[in-house]
Parts: structure tokens; C-alpha cells; sequence
């Protein structure tokens, strides 16, 4: 089966959440309301095949000035192992070089995966004190994540921290 990776649009917005949910369910991805995915829709690419159904999805929300993470990676499980996530991915991290970004973060549990497209191990959370008491006042569950906060400690155990630096 062959696709297509192209920004998302409003309409797309159910079949990215009926994608989403089973990882969610599984604490592997985090899960959102109809509204979070309408107002990120712009931050998301879909893979679309020949037929029109959307088979994956993935976001690039910047952060700041410099960095970006990306975000609600997934493929349909009947096409995982396609290749679908790494177009995917791929796609993401182009996206964030046309914007000038010189870093992509992730919180994952696909180590492996995010390696072979040259993401790193990190600890800690890779951005200077001033810009982490600026991003402190997000009130982005995402970005809490990133910032490791207490309030969002069940939703990343077991979760790794990966960085990619863009050429």
C-alpha cells in the first residue's frame, strides 16, 4: 500500500484521535480532549493512503526559540513495521529544519526507533534556567512532561528522554 504524508487539516482531527486511542489506553502515548486536537491540528502531519484513510500521525510543537518536540507519534497498528513512522518522523524533522530549529526533543518508550533517525539519551530537561521558568508558566500537559513536573510523574514513568541536534 503506498501514501502520502501531508499537513493535517480539521477534518482529519477523527481519525488522528481514533489512532491515538489504543496507545493512550496503553499509557504509551497521552491521550487528549477533541479540543486539544482541534486547536494543535496545524502542529500535525498524517500519513494518507491511496484509499483516503489516515493511516499514522505525528506533531512538531515548538517550545521555544531553538527547540521543538515531537509529539502523538503513531502508526495504525495494521501498518506498523511499514515504514510509516520513520515517514513520519522524517517529515517532523524536516518541518523543523524549515523553521530553524537546532534541537527535537521526545519523551518515549520506542528507543530504538528515535535512535535510528539519530535522537540521544538524555537526562534532565535540556534547556537553560531562565527558559525553564519561562516555560513553567505553559499550561501545556505536554510541556509539563518536558519540564518533568510532579503533576505529570504517572504519565512519564517508564518513559525516555531523547534529543536530536538538526545540522
Amino acid at each position: 500500500m503506498s501514501y502520502r504524508v501531508r499537513p493535517a487539516l480539521p477534518v482529519d482531527v477523527r481519525d488522528i484521535r481514533a489512532l491515538v486511542e489504543p496507545y493512550a489506553a496503553e499509557r504509551i502515548l497521552l491521550a487528549k480532549e477533541w479540543v486539544g486536537y482541534y486547536e494543535a491540528v496545524q502542529e500535525f502531519v498524517v500519513a494518507e493512503a491511496d484509499d483516503g484513510s489516515i493511516i499514522g500521525c505525528g506533531a512538531l510543537h515548538v517550545m521555544w526559540q531553538d527547540l521543538a518536540e515531537i509529539r502523538t507519534l503513531a502508526a495504525d497498528r495494521a501498518h506498523r513495521g511499514t515504514g510509516v513512522g520513520h515517514t513520519l518522523l522524517d517529515a517532523l524533522l524536516e518541518r523543523a529544519r524549515e523553521m530553524g530549529l537546532r534541537r527535537v526533543f521526545c519523551l518515549t518508550f520506542e528507543v530504538p526507533f528515535f535512535q535510528s533517525h539519530g535522537f540521544h539519551v538524555i537526562e534532565g530537561t535540556p534547556v537553560t534556567p531562565d527558559v525553564y521558568l519561562e516555560l513553567l508558566r505553559s499550561h501545556d500537559d505536554g510541556v509539563a512532561e518536558f519540564l518533568d513536573l510532579a503533576s505529570v510523574k504517572p504519565n512519564t514513568l517508564g518513559n525516555t528522554r531523547m534529543l536530536i541536534e538538526l545540522a
